[in-house]
């Protein structure tokens, strides 16, 4: 049974499911945070809304991917994407407390696409930044 668990195949569709279920509850987080509800604006063809999403989503994925190269263990993975998840978060918040003349949230749900757009380059430049830090 222990070569089962060290199978490449086993590794990667375990990582593949922890990641998955991880980015649903991170996605639930910032879904809790947002003053806009995600899918349904991405529903209606907000495509600010869809862009800060998709910015997350990347975020998160890139996150995991340097958590996963650089870690043995799917504890040491699951605790290094959620520590670099709470840095994304936390960058989300600087992001907003640094923009006074105008609110985030608000902008992104009149589907102020410059504002959508600077949010997605955020999401992803803050993940290389933080997966440098975890390699």
């Amino acid at each position: 049974m222990e070569n089962f668990w060290e199978n490449e195949f086993v590794q990667t569709a375990g990582n593949y499911s922890v990641v998955i279920l991880c980015l649903v509850l991170f996605l639930s987080i910032f879904e809790l945070v947002t003053k806009y509800r995600n899918w349904e604006e991405i529903k209606k063809g907000n495509l600010a809304v869809a862009m800060a999403t998709g910015g997350k989503i990347f975020g998160i994925a890139n996150i995991f991917r340097h958590s996963i190269s650089h870690n043995d263990t799917i504890l040491t993975t699951i605790g290094w994407g959620v520590f670099g998840f709470v840095l994304l978060l936390i960058g989300y918040f600087i992001y907003e407390f640094l923009t006074p003349k105008f609110r985030i949230d608000e902008e992104i749900e009149n589907d102020n696409r410059a504002v959508g757009f600077i949010s997605l380059v955020i999401s992803v430049g803050l993940s290389y930044v933080i997966g440098a830090g975890i390699s």
